[in-house]
This record gives C-alpha cells, structure tokens and sequence, in this order.
C-alpha cells in the first residue's frame, strides 16, 4: 500500500498463537513444605530469567541488583522442571515436585483500554506521502477491504488515533476558524460601508471564489496526470491541511475587487446617476483597470509555485493553487455576476420606493 513504509505493532506479535510454558502450582505440596505463592515464583524467575533484589546507589547513579542461578538465563526449556528450589523446611526439590509444567499457546502481554483488549498497528507512512492521503488509504484500501472479505470479525472494532486524530482535531479548529473569519469579514465590511446589507453584495461573490479554488486544485490534479502519461513529471496534490489554509486565505483576498466595484456604484448613485444601469456602467469602467492590475500581479506572483517544480513547493502548491484559481474566479464574477447583481436588486428595491428608474428616460 505504501512502498517505503514502516510499520510496528504493540505487542511486538500480532498472533495469539505464542508457544508458552505455563507454570501451575501444587498448593498442597507448596503448603507441606511451608512456601508461598510468591516466594516460589520469584525463585523460579531467579532460576531462569532472573528476579530483582534491590537497588544501591553509586555516586549520583542508581544500579538495580538482580539475582540470577549459576547457569545464567540461559537455562533450557526442557529441564526447567529439573531446576532445584530450596524450601523453608530445608529440603531441595525440583520444580516439578511443587508445579506442573504444560505447554500452551497464547501471548505473554494482553493491552487493554478502556477495559477492552487491545492491539495497537503502527503505520509511519513515506515523507512523499500526505498525512491526509495516508489516512484516507488506510480506510479505504486497508481496513474497509479487510471487512468486505471478512478478515476482520464484526465484534472487532477500529480506531484510528495518533497523528490521525491531531489531524481531525485540526481540521476542526480550521473549520470554526473559517466560521469566524467569515463573520470578522462582513462586520469589518459592515464598517466600511457604514450599512448592513450593502457589504452582502460583496460577500455573495466569497462562495462563487471558493468553488473556483475547489475546481482549480482538480484541473491542477487532471493536468498533473496528463503531464505523467505522456512522460513528463507528474503533479498531485492532495488535500492537506496547508491546501486547507488556502481557504482562509481566500476568504480575506477575494473580497477586495467587490469592494471596489459596489463603493463605485454607491458613489455614483450618490452623485447623481441617472439610472442603475449606468451608475453600474461607470463604476465597472472605472474600476476596470485597477481590478486587473492586482489581479494579474497576485497571479503572476503566484504561477511559479504551482506551476514550476522545485525543493519545497509541493508543500504550499496545494494552497497556491486555491489562492490563484480563487483569485482568478473572483475577478470573473466581480466582473459579471456582481454587476447583474447590484442592477437587479437596485433596479428592484429603487422601482418598489418609486425612486430611480432603471434606463435612462
């Protein structure tokens, strides 16, 4: 799924079929020879892998003191029963004098959470790979597959956390944020304008830009994929969380031609026009220029990053493509829809207050 990828599990085995050697007590025989639960088994940890003593201090270093049968931890599995334990009565006997040893299959670790048995999957996916493309794939290609063919029991249940999860929680701070942002536009619009409903026109063209930059980061994906089949270095780009900015971004650059064009209209209006239709005209011909001036200015400025290869750019050519496509659409519609805009609700609210005609008598 992911060439290049590191994956780690928790435990280390996936599988419940460990080979284990289980050790079951005899409590009669233990309580003949006066031993413990515990003293017993730290015998035998002592014996075989070794038990913990104490600790001592040595200078400004704490060292652990553990203790360990002549043979080391390198005892054999087969003689483990031949082990000899030293009683409180005195006498010595063998382990499997106080115990019985039975093969079995099983883990030597059982994680729970939330009280419920759990195995955790580390996937650390290639650097050329987005988070949010990782994610996606590992949904779609991976656990979503695995319960069409019944790998994965109904009673099992997966949670994708880690960075996933910061992810999500992100995604969600950006949303309210955007939320935000768009309210923080029209009053500061609303402040402008020193009118309620004026700075409305201009917010109507906000959707219109952000479904430009949406349709400009899929031709940019179709296009990168034409350039891979005929031989040339193919561009994708997903969506990220930094291509997720770039709608933040948008929100605060495409109101700015729209607050050109109805401040003009308003202005002649107020200076006497004769009708919408030309106090739109006017404010279109006269704000033309500069409309286009600092819209070809922020694309040319913008082109190299989308457009050109290089170090870097594949991180912020998701958020230049939304700013550029949104900007680019935003010019468009300041031009067009926003003029038959203000004519049809001016020319509908003058004609309802008896006021303005909508041509010239």
């Amino acid at each position: 799924m992911f060439e290049g990828a590191r994956v780690g599990s928790s435990p280390s085995s996936l599988s419940l079929d460990q080979p284990l050697l289980e050790l079951h007590p005899r409590w009669e025989r233990l309580a003949e020879t006066g031993l413990d639960a515990g003293s017993f088994g730290y015998s035998v940890a002592a014996l075989s892998d070794g038990a913990f003593a104490d600790e001592m201090i040595i200078g400004d270093r704490k060292v652990d003191i553990f203790l360990f049968s002549s043979a080391g931890n390198e005892q054999r599995l087969d003689r483990l029963g031949d082990l000899p334990v030293a009683t409180p009565s005195g006498a010595v006997l063998p382990v499997s004098a106080l115990a019985d040893l039975r093969e079995a299959a099983g883990t030597d670790s059982i994680r729970r959470l939330d009280g419920r048995r759990t195995v955790t999957l580390n996937i650390v996916p290639p650097r050329s790979v987005a988070l949010e493309t990782g994610v996606e794939r590992v949904r779609a290609e991976l656990i979503e597959a695995m319960r069409r063919e019944g790998e994965i029991p109904p009673d099992v249940s997966i949670d994708i956390s880690g960075a996933s999860d910061q992810l999500d929680a992100t995604r969600e701070a950006v949303t309210g944020n955007f939320a935000i942002a768009l309210l923080l536009s029209y009053l500061l619009l609303v402040a402008i304008f020193r009118h309620w409903g004026r700075p409305l026109f201009v917010m109507a063209t906000v959707p219109l830009g952000i479904a430009g930059g949406i349709v400009g980061l899929a031709l940019l994906n179709g296009l990168g994929a034409v350039l891979g089949a005929v031989g040339l270095a193919p561009i994708t780009q997903s969506f990220d969380m930094i291509t997720l900015l770039g709608f933040l971004v948008l929100l605060g650059t495409v109101v700015n031609n729209p607050i050109l064009i109805v401040l003009e209209t308003y202005a002649r209006m107020e200076e006497g026009a004769a009708s919408v239709v030309e106090a739109v005209n006017d404010a279109v011909r006269t704000r033309l220029r500069p409309i286009l001036m600092s819209t070809c200015t922020t694309l040319f400025g913008l082109a190299p990053l989308v457009l050109i290869p290089g170090a870097g750019t594949e991180l912020y050519r998701g958020l230049g493509a939304i700013v550029l496509s949104g900007i680019a659409t935003s010019a468009v519609v300041t031009l067009t829809f926003l003029p038959c805009l203000l004519i049809a609700t001016l020319a509908l609210r003058e004609r309802a207050a008896g006021g303005w005609r909508l041509h010239r008598a």
